[in-house]
């Protein structure tokens, strides 16, 4: 039997996050570039919690910028923005991959260099900036925050020579790894997408103005028109000429993070030509197909598995329900009455219906496992409900290995099914059954049948760009 381990917070809610997300506006009114970029932050929140930034070019080449911790209603309000002006901004919402928590490291970062304003706001990780900031530090680069993003301005300042585009493109040929970034270089936006195109990126149009996000649904909040992806190895040129793409990588195969399609973007995004929310149903009903179980009532773990149920119950002929109702007020901080109180943190959380799963065989669907511990603490919650049997599918593969491009998940001693078979698994979380999606089931629910496209490595440990140094695996 597996012990449940010790964690250092109640609060640990036992999913992947992903890193961050980046909107930015070129050519808006002097007053509306920040309360837009504000706007689509609101809507790309899902993507990180723990801070928020904006920064601003003023139309005399002033840099402004504000960041804090928190929320972006909280971070911001009509005194901030109005002291955000210009035409031009980008924005940021961060939950920590590289770099701890703390507001020196919330983006975006920005500084003056050669009398021009330089900013810069990345959904992503570097897999080589350990190596870069080793040789930038002995070159007297002075870091003032501990992330891999802070890199990118280093090495945009460390240049040969040329436009600002072009020190940025330097900057960009250097790293590798994920990602989807925005840079204020003066009076420009440059936009960049890693070659590999691991991390979603949108372009956008609102009358006359550029935007930039890295989901379409930022969009949709401030009623700016999708015009199109940035494209894998795409960096776009947005100033007072217009928009100019340019193709300044070598071409390699695509490798779109699939877990963006399981779990980590809004469900009414469109990524890639595919809806979210469409993908996720189909990904549900290919799980009933191949991993069917006799059940009375199906329920989701809201929300991220809402569209998943729906489609195994679809598929499978067995009524969908809410057996679980999910409270969108949990902050940060709870204070723990005194008297112990069994999985406090999740009766925070959800809560079961007791009229949906009393006496029945219930089909729960959740969209991964990372530990192991929230789902043990599910599925005792609608055991003690009164459920008569509790089946546990899962919409993806078993996660066995860490992300290292722009997604916070554990190292590998921590990921349930990288040791335990899914017997064992099942187990530990008490299930009567425990089904995960095969990845040929993934692969048809998304619709890319030969894997070629995607990136899979948390699912298989086939990393397709390299971790420097490759002793990061086995941590």
């Amino acid at each position: 039997m597996l012990e449940l381990p010790d964690t250092a917070s109640w609060l640990d809610d036992d999913r992947f996050h992903d890193e961050c997300g980046v909107v930015a506006v070129y050519g808006h009114s002097d007053t509306e570039a920040a309360n837009l970029t504000y706007l689509g932050l609101h809507a790309l929140q899902h993507r990180g919690q723990e801070s928020a930034g904006i920064a601003t070019v003023d139309e005399g080449g002033a840099l402004h910028l504000h960041r804090a911790m928190g929320l972006v209603q909280d971070v911001f309000n009509p005194t901030v923005l109005a002291g955000l002006p210009g035409r031009i901004a980008i924005g940021h919402v961060r939950y920590s991959t590289a770099g701890g928590s703390h507001v020196r490291n919330a983006q975006p970062f920005g500084v003056e260099h050669g009398g021009a304003p330089l900013a810069c706001a990345h959904n992503g990780n570097l897999t080589n900036a350990d190596e870069l900031k080793r040789s930038l530090d002995a070159a007297g680069a002075i870091f003032q925050t501990t992330t891999d993003t802070e890199v990118f301005l280093h090495l945009v300042a460390r240049a040969p020579a040329g436009t600002p585009v072009e020190r940025v493109i330097h900057a960009l040929w250097a790293v590798k790894g994920a990602f989807s970034v925005a840079f204020l270089v003066g009076d420009t936006l440059v936009a960049a997408r890693d070659p590999n195109g691991f991390r979603p990126l949108s372009l956008g149009m609102l009358n006359r103005a550029h935007v930039i996000a890295s989901e379409p649904t930022a969009f949709d909040l401030i009623a700016a028109e999708f015009v199109r992806d940035v494209e894998p190895g795409e960096v776009l040129v947005i100033d007072r000429a217009g928009l100019r793409s340019l193709r300044p990588f070598d071409p390699v195969a695509p490798k779109f993070c699939v877990f963006e399609h399981v779990y980590f973007a809004r469900p009414d995004s469109v990524l890639g030509g595919r809806s979210v929310y469409a993908t996720r149903k189909r990904l549900g009903a290919v799980l009933s197909k191949v991993r069917p179980v006799e059940a009375d009532v199906v329920i989701p773990v809201p929300d991220s598995g809402v569209p998943a149920a729906i489609g195994y119950a679809e598929a499978a002929g067995i009524p969908f329900e809410m057996g679980m109702i999910r409270s969108h007020y949990v902050g940060r901080t709870f204070i723990e009455p005194s008297q112990s109180i069994r999985h406090f943190g999740v009766r925070l959380k959800l809560n079961p219906v007791r009229e949906v799963l009393q006496g029945r065989r219930v089909v729960v669907v959740d969209d991964s496992i990372v530990r192991g511990t929230t789902s043990r603490k599910i599925v005792k919650m609608v055991r003690d409900a009164g459920a008569r049997e509790v089946h546990l599918r899962i919409s993806s593969p078993p996660t066995r290995w860490p992300c290292f491009y722009g997604i916070d998940t554990p190292n590998r001693r921590e990921l349930i099914a990288a040791s335990h078979t899914v017997d064992e698994i099942a187990r530990y979380i008490t299930s009567d059954s425990l089904a995960y999606l095969p990845l040929e089931g993934l692969r048809e629910g998304v619709g890319y049948p030969t894997g070629d496209g995607f990136c899979e490595a948390c699912f298989t440990g086939d990393y397709p760009v390299d971790i420097i140094p490759a002793e990061r695996l086995v941590r």
